[in-house]
């Protein structure tokens, strides 16, 4: 994939006018891409009225194409502790998005390479994790989410370090048998996460950082981030029940942190540019147009099996790591993204969602649990954005269509 910077076709935002060309990305006229600019700027108008509600501080909203940036709008601040404009490079807590960008790409290459296979038994990358019916959960179980272990247990309040943490999931009683049903589940991200890290020999931020974060030059993206790049992370809530202090640039899950920042799960901090390299790089992969010398390297076959829903029982709406849309259309991907479509959301406000029919990527972050995870009315946002997007193509139905 060739990228040839372009002249930026949108200027959209009541904060300072976002500097695509700054960002190092491929940029591409609104109108040339397909997309009505009227209906783009009506984005950003939706967006403040929504951090106007006190939906969030701020949110960046950052949408393309496989070959390319369209539109980009930053709005709102940091928070109320903090009145900085939001800008395109703030950094924010990715929270479970670390389970797709990260967990699942580093999973990718590995199934791809034949390091491991979906079908494997989780023991025999974890010996301690077996006996009964954990001999039967598998490698696809656990990025299904049908391993039968439950949601989340509080690791940070009843073990008192990473390792007697993994020893407690080892040990946790499966809430179903393997496969029999779907719960998305904090704990099988975690065991996925020690897989790759016992299968590559190097922790899982090593790992990303070497064969993904740095080849697509991600140098915003990574776990732990250094204090100095902590003016430009978004804090997140006020922990008043564990830490007892505002968190900003450590990771906001409490397990996240009591495994020290790295983890399958959680933990993974980025901004919105960052992951419009990634979204390009996987609808490129997804659509054949990747080209074979690049690093990292997925074939299109492979993307499009594993990123397409799997066969599961009732209530998944699974691929292998990733999400795709609900029929019913009441998830954040909205009614229109097509059922090729695949993505996932964040705790901490963030999502991202990608349209290879419609070579189409929707990228939202925000911070809506600042200053309390109890504002919960980003997620009915999230699915109006994405309908708001589809709704901005000049002709949606033409639009929809394989390469």
């Amino acid at each position: 994939m060739k990228w040839f910077p372009m002249v930026v076709g949108a200027a959209l935002a009541c904060n300072p006018t976002p500097a695509i060309d700054d960002l190092g990305l491929p940029t591409l006229d609104p109108v040339a891409a397909g997309f009505n600019p009227d209906s783009l700027r009506s984005l950003t108008a939706f967006l403040q009225a929504k951090a106007r509600e006190h939906a969030f501080p701020g949110a960046v909203l950052l949408i393309g194409r496989s070959s390319g940036v369209v539109y980009l709008s930053t709005v709102g601040v940091y928070g109320d502790d903090d009145r900085r404009p939001v800008t395109a490079r703030t950094i924010y807590d990715m929270a479970s998005l670390t389970k797709v960008v990260g967990l699942t790409t580093a999973s990718y290459l590995l199934l791809n390479e034949g390091a491991i296979a979906l079908d494997d038994p989780v023991s025999h990358y974890l010996p301690d994790f077996s006996g009964g019916e954990r001999d039967r959960v598998t490698i696809r179980h656990l990025l299904t989410h049908t391993s039968g272990l439950p949601p989340w247990i509080p690791l940070w309040r009843e073990t008192p370090d990473r390792h007697a943490a993994f020893q407690r999931i080892d040990e946790e009683p499966l809430e179903n048998p393997p496969g029999t049903h779907y719960t998305y589940s904090d704990l099988g991200a975690i065991l996925m996460g020690r897989v790759v890290e016992r299968v590559v020999s190097q922790t899982l931020d090593q790992f990303l950082y070497y064969r993904v974060f740095r080849p697509l030059g991600m140098t915003d993206t990574r776990f732990n981030p250094p204090d100095s790049l902590k003016p430009r992370i978004a804090p997140t809530e006020f922990d008043a029940v564990y830490r007892g202090r505002l968190i900003r640039g450590e990771v906001h899950d409490e397990n996240a942190y009591h495994l020290g920042g790295v983890s399958g799960h959680a933990g993974l901090f980025s901004t919105a540019p960052d992951l419009a390299r990634f979204a390009m790089w996987l609808l490129s992969a997804w659509r054949g147009t990747l080209d074979s010398t690049a690093n990292p390297f997925l074939p299109a076959d492979f993307v499009r099996t594993v990123t397409a829903r799997q066969p599961g029982p009732e209530g998944s709406t699974r691929a292998i790591g990733w999400d795709t849309p609900d029929p019913e259309g009441g998830s954040s991907a909205g009614h229109f993204l097509s059922p090729r479509s695949f993505g996932h959301t964040g705790f901490t406000g963030t999502s991202i969602w990608m349209d290879p029919e419609r070579d189409l990527y929707i990228i939202l972050l925000t911070n809506r649990v600042h200053p309390t995870r109890e504002n919960r009315a980003l997620l009915a946002i999230r699915g109006q954005v994405a309908d708001r997007v589809v709704q901005a193509l000049k002709d949606p139905s033409l639009d929809h269509r394989d390469p």
